[in-house]
């Protein structure tokens, strides 16, 4: 998975149309989500797609599996993902996610529709970090 400042090195020297274009192959980079974790517990709510996010790894490393059956919010998931990819979970819960992705403009570059859920993905995956680093 790149780096979010590799990515956001990138998207700064794409137009528009180029700019979805990335994100839908960032959704295409992510690591297959098995169906069997695609449940109503990984399910992000509040998304006007279906998106699923699932932690793995442990406190010191945490890495995530996500997918979504839309696919420029399977790039948006794997935009948030990698700003938090291989971080200690305690680092995650304590992150300004939301900072980490604001070089991106999401608000202005996306429709309210696919930006809607983004704040959800985001508590989410704080929520998992904080369980992991709480042990």
């Amino acid at each position: 998975m790149r780096t979010l400042s590799d990515i956001a090195e990138e998207y700064d020297f794409l137009d528009a149309d180029e700019r979805y274009r990335l994100l839908i192959e960032l959704g295409r980079e992510l690591e297959p989500m098995p169906a069997a974790l695609k449940t109503d517990a990984t399910l992000v709510r509040g998304c006007s797609a279906l998106v699923w996010v699932y932690p793995t790894g442990d406190a010191d490393k945490l890495h995530f599996l996500a997918d979504s059956n839309a696919a420029i919010t399977k790039g948006i998931v794997a935009l948030v993902v990698s700003a938090v990819e291989g971080l200690p979970a305690s680092e995650v819960a304590a992150m300004d996610v939301t900072a980490a992705l604001e070089p991106f403009d999401l608000k202005n570059q996306l429709s309210s529709n696919r930006t809607q859920g983004v704040p959800n993905m985001i508590a989410l995956v704080k929520q998992h970090a904080a369980r992991i680093a709480s042990g």
